[in-house]
């Protein structure tokens, strides 16, 4: 097959180990073709502008700039850009991120052997792939209300172990306020307690912790 014909791929991930078995899987397709390797959104931006893949593999959990954030930067500067993630996270709120921010593919590192050349193919021909548990979970959780940036905060220190008095200080905000935030992120996770809402929230991928 002629260099031209094959699909170039870029892999972004900090994981050596991970990025070598991507490359592995996809050296033996005479079709795809690695062009590059990146440990940080920062770098895969750089990268980008030297090689233009055709296709990003994309982490989301990277030091510096995340997977979220370099997505978004790459399809602001490069429109055209096609970025599939690869991450070990199976939250929706996380998957919601990355598609909001331009992503057209989302896949799990657990069944990257059995689906990633299949979506890279369909992905450079202009289709989309989700991950079915992940496609489920955003379709069970559609209807309802993501919290917002300010709840986000205020789980987010709770979950590090912050009593409502000491987000409080932290935020700005009074006691009260805070209990009144808490109040409607139990509401909206369906959660019984502050525990609860935590463990719902890290699992969706709405907060990290």
């Amino acid at each position: 097959m002629a260099k031209s014909d094959q699909i170039r791929i870029m892999v972004v991930d900090d994981h050596p180990l991970l990025r070598e078995g991507v490359c592995a899987v996809i050296e033996t397709q005479g079709d795809l073709e690695i062009v590059a390797e990146a440990e940080t959104g920062e770098q895969a931006i750089e990268l980008y502008q030297k090689h233009h893949p055709d296709i990003v593999l994309m982490d989301l959990q990277m030091p510096g700039m995340g997977g979220v954030a370099a997505i978004e930067t790459l399809r602001k500067v490069y429109p055209t850009s096609r970025i599939i993630v690869l991450t070990t996270y199976s939250g929706d709120a996380q998957a919601m991120r990355a598609l909001r921010a331009g992503a057209v593919g989302y896949l799990l590192k657990s069944s990257m052997r059995k689906e990633l050349l299949d979506t890279i193919r369909s992905v450079h021909s202009g289709g989309k792939h989700l991950t079915s548990e992940i496609a489920t979970g955003i379709a069970l959780h559609l209807a309802e209300d993501v919290l917002s940036g300010r709840e986000s905060e205020v789980l987010t220190l709770a979950a590090a172990g912050n009593s409502n008095k000491q987000i409080g200080a932290r935020l700005g905000l009074s006691e009260d306020t805070v209990k009144g935030y808490m109040k409607v992120i139990y509401s909206k996770l369906g959660a019984a307690d502050r525990t609860h809402a935590v463990t719902i929230a890290a699992k969706r991928g709405i907060i990290e912790i």
